[in-house]
């Protein structure tokens, strides 16, 4: 039998807690269920990831998207069949518990929202793990650039369906999601030549300026995330984003596919600073 944990080990965690935590105390606190919301700011500077489970008979197509689209869908990791731990960036992880929440698609549509899927894996199902821009927040801090999410406890990254439309690959086709960050203009040529060297965190910005020139007509209508106000003098960029997959599943309907809610990565023990370019 094992032992009632403390009230220490079972309270819930504070952000501030977890900012320069190990990946492996994040993924402890999300499996206890002391942390279960977004993962902005937590395990500074480490890779965190999207993450998208599709049974193996839509693995080969799903790995050639990524191949195909590497700028949303850079790949992290991919599991074996039936395996729930990602070898190769967490060795000690367990996808099955180690999200703070899951969504779980069904013939593209959101069928249901889940804690854990311990009583859900099954043998066939085949874990990806794909690059995510909360990479980036410990070089965004020691580069001084104010982004929302990083200034604001409530603020969060603005994601949108773009009129790009990604590479097909056998079932899997869609858009790009384009994830906004508002950013001061005297920072806009820094941000470019900062972010380029992280292509595994989606590189460069893929769009600057004129949303309507990627089929945004309105920045309040919010596809994923929270609205981004823009300030006066910032520019607004986009960036590629994870959550095409999900679009992806959308577009395509398949009969199953479990995403992370957005904002709730998978932090995994790579570091970003030696993942550079």
């Amino acid at each position: 039998m094992q032992p009632s944990p403390s009230a220490a080990e079972s309270r819930s965690l504070t952000r501030s807690e977890l900012e320069h935590a190990s990946p492996l105390e994040v993924r402890r606190a999300i499996r206890e269920g002391r942390w279960r919301t977004n993962t902005k700011r937590l395990a500074l500077g480490y890779h965190q990831a999207n993450l998208t489970i599709v049974p193996e008979r839509y693995a080969f197509d799903f790995m050639r998207f990524c191949v195909a689209n590497p700028r949303p869908l850079p790949l992290l990791d991919v599991t074996e069949p039936g395996d729930p731990v990602p070898r190769k960036v967490a060795p000690d992880a367990d996808l099955r518990t180690d999200v703070a929440e899951y969504l779980i698609l069904r013939n593209g549509e959101v069928a249901d929202r889940v804690r854990s899927l311990e009583g859900i894996w099954r043998k066939d199902h085949v874990g990806f793990l794909t690059g995510c821009n909360l990479s980036l927040d410990r070089v965004m801090l020691e580069a001084g650039i104010p982004l929302p999410h990083l200034t604001s406890e409530e603020a969060f990254p603005a994601q949108y369906r773009s009129s790009v439309q990604c590479t097909p690959a056998g079932v899997f086709r869609g858009p790009v999601v384009m994830s906004l960050r508002p950013v001061p203009n005297a920072l806009v040529v820094p941000l470019i030549e900062l972010t380029s060297r992280y292509a595994l965190s989606h590189g460069a910005p893929a769009h600057i300026g004129d949303p309507a020139a990627i089929g945004i007509r309105d920045l309040s209508k919010v596809d994923w995330g929270r609205e981004n106000v823009i300030p006066p003098h910032h520019t607004t960029m986009f960036w590629a984003c994870g959550i095409t997959a999900q679009a992806a599943a959308m577009e395509s309907r398949i009969p199953e596919i479990i995403v992370h809610a957005p904002g709730c990565m998978f932090v995994t023990d790579r570091v970003v600073k030696e993942s550079t370019l």
